[in-house]
């Protein structure tokens, strides 16, 4: 019984080095953006071909950063009892077949896809893979946010299209508000553990002005991709709701500068936003879709 659950504990330590939640996320905005790019009823043979090699591409870089943020990681209350900083798994260069065999699988079927979604996958890991945990992260990561994205579009549609540029926008300014966020909730966590990179290395007032400016920003191109995607009734009344909770979350942020309030941005900011605005999308196409 105790080696059973021993290997149980074993495997779902292994599945959480690949960040679930986050691979989950990131899978569905991209198959959100080739529903955006294709219409409601794509090519079966494709849509599944999509789907798997972003769930693998998605799940092999995000234990990809969990590998390499792990001696980090160990120095944060927060990130101190996932599974690599923990221990439970050692060494930690155990898990490098796993997150290997799934970028090399994502990358094989993305060129099977397009060539082009070869390259975006490309971009995607070197991006989740350099300068971790410094002033460059929020621009990686917004490249990395934007990957799947571009595998998602270019899998269906091999052609750029305005639209696409807005839903890269709409992820650019997500990032920033996301990760931004959790670093004023748990700013002193970062700084314990001797980081102090941008944003730490600006005052707290500073950072949630630019956290509220980016709000309005991106409420801002979320009503504007109604208009640039052709969308319809559904996506219009969802962009205006998420918009005003995001940027009245960050306005309260900028009132308060409590990390309570951050923290209600950085988990209002992860599926409830940019998850749910990328379900508007597809359900607003479905739903036009099935009415004609």
């Amino acid at each position: 019984m105790k080696i059973a659950v021993s290997g149980q504990r074993t495997i779902v330590d292994y599945i959480s080095v690949l960040k679930p939640k986050e691979t989950v996320l990131l899978t569905f905005i991209g198959v959100c953006s080739a529903i955006v790019a294709g219409g409601a009823f794509l090519p079966r043979d494709i849509f599944v071909l999509t789907l798997v090699a972003l769930s693998l591409g998605s799940a092999g870089c995000n234990g990809l950063t969990n590998y390499l943020d792990r001696e980090v990681d160990a120095r944060m209350m927060r990130t101190a009892n996932r599974a690599l900083p923990a221990g439970r798994i050692v060494p930690a260069q155990k898990v490098l077949p796993l997150i290997i065999c799934l970028l090399v699988a994502a990358l094989v079927l993305a060129w099977l896809l397009h060539p082009f979604c070869f390259v975006f996958g490309l971009i995607g890991i070197v991006a989740s893979a350099m300068w971790r945990k410094t002033a460059s992260c929020t621009f990686l990561g917004i490249v990395a946010g934007c990957s799947p994205l571009l595998i998602g579009w270019f899998a269906i549609s091999p052609e750029f299209d305005t639209r696409l540029l807005f839903l890269c926008s709409l992820v650019a300014l997500w990032v920033p508000i996301h990760v931004w966020s959790v670093m004023v909730a748990s700013r002193h966590d970062y700084l314990r553990a001797g980081l102090s990179y941008f944003p730490l290395n600006l005052p707290v007032q500073d950072v949630v002005r630019v956290l509220f400016v980016l709000s309005i920003f991106l409420y801002l191109v979320s009503i504007l991709l109604y208009f640039v995607g052709g969308f319809h009734l559904v996506y219009l009344i969802t962009a205006n709701i998420l918009g005003i909770l995001i940027t009245y979350a960050t306005a309260n942020l900028l009132l308060s500068r409590m990390s309570t309030a951050a923290w209600r941005v950085y988990k209002l900011s992860a599926f409830p936003y940019l998850g749910v605005i990328f379900l508007a999308m597809c359900l607003d196409i479905w739903l036009l879709q099935n009415g004609h």
